[in-house]
């Protein structure tokens, strides 16, 4: 792809094809449901593509281990095709962190965040960073997520990345504490950013809240309030998402 730099922008050739990462069909599903364009089966070495438009959407699996995989299979797949993709979006439904992020509400995570990689010490948690290994942190560009939220009024904030989903007050409490700035947590967002940092893309995360972090209340849970939200944002998000390589701000 070629690239130029003129008067604070950079300018691309094309804006290259969107790929959509999220955990399970249904959520896959909801995202496809938004857009106008008939969707195409592609199958890859390990996943199937459902291409709609200038976006492909794949489930990629639950967990940050099986999504990075996925991911890194549709992606390692497009630039060996010679057709790199020119973002990646980890996007489903999500926990939120009450009263923030509100059941229904969607959120755009400025920071995708493993929560819980690292180690338990007698003093309490170290992040593997501070075991001087590897990152637990994937910035999204700043001009797109706003861009994101401005289009769809979407509240923005870190997103947690966890294996094992909060179950308790305990936890929850825990987890505000060490990431004040958290608006949800969902289990994929950190393994679909490391696939794409590893192939020099740019990635965000778009996530819709289903449920409060805290106390497991299946009863609590509002999975279809969720997915419509999914749907109805990224009814708006798409355009944004397919422009955005074309004019994006140097940050």
């Amino acid at each position: 792809m070629d690239l130029q730099a003129r008067e604070g922008f950079l300018i691309t050739s094309s804006i290259g094809r969107v790929l959509v990462a999220t955990a399970v069909p249904v959520e896959r599903d909801a995202v496809a449901k938004a857009l106008a364009s008939p969707v195409t089966e592609i199958p890859l070495p390990g996943v199937t593509l459902h291409r709609t438009g200038a976006l492909d959407l794949v489930a990629a699996g639950v967990g940050p281990a099986l999504a990075a995989a996925s991911t890194a299979c549709a992606l390692t797949a497009a630039a060996l095709q010679g057709t790199p993709y020119g973002l990646v979006v980890s996007a489903g439904i999500a926990g939120g962190f009450a009263p923030k992020a509100p059941v229904g509400s969607l959120v755009v995570a400025d920071d995708i965040l493993a929560a819980d990689l690292g180690a338990e010490t007698p003093d309490g948690f170290l992040p593997v960073t501070e075991l001087g290994f590897g990152t637990v942190s994937h910035r999204p560009p700043a001009s797109l997520v706003r861009d994101l939220a401005a289009a769809t009024g979407a509240l923005t904030g870190a997103v947690l990345t966890v294996s094992t989903v909060t179950g308790g007050a305990a936890r929850a409490a825990t987890l505000r504490a060490r990431h004040p700035r958290a608006l949800a947590e969902a289990m994929e967002g950190f393994g679909v950013a490391e696939a794409a940092t590893a192939h020099g893309t740019p990635v965000v995360e778009i996530r819709a809240v289903s449920n409060p972090v805290g106390p497991r209340d299946r009863a609590a849970w509002r999975i279809g309030e969720a997915l419509a939200a999914l749907t109805e944002g990224f009814g708006k998000l798409a355009p944004v998402l397919e422009s955005w390589n074309q004019h994006d701000r140097i940050q």
